[in-house]
């Protein structure tokens, strides 16, 4: 664990029961949210790289338009 971890636990441990158990409940639900990020990040890699080689194709084949921002 690290120091800033346990510093940050340490300080949690200082609230009431139901303080500890509505931040332990957001780390939780963060922890799962990030688990479900990096699953569909990782699972979308082929797609990800079919796009960009799409992109560089159009790209290449002149099928693109660059786009400025004083153009919007």
């Amino acid at each position: 664990m690290t120091d800033l971890l346990e510093r940050a636990l340490a300080e949690v441990a200082k609230l009431s029961v139901e303080e500890q158990d509505s931040i332990a409940a957001v780390i939780l639900e963060l922890l799962k949210y990030e688990q479900r990020w990096n699953s569909a990040f990782t699972e979308s890699q082929d797609q990800l790289s079919q796009l960009a080689d799409q992109v560089r194709g159009d790209i290449q084949a002149g099928r693109t338009e660059r786009v400025t921002s004083d153009g919007l």
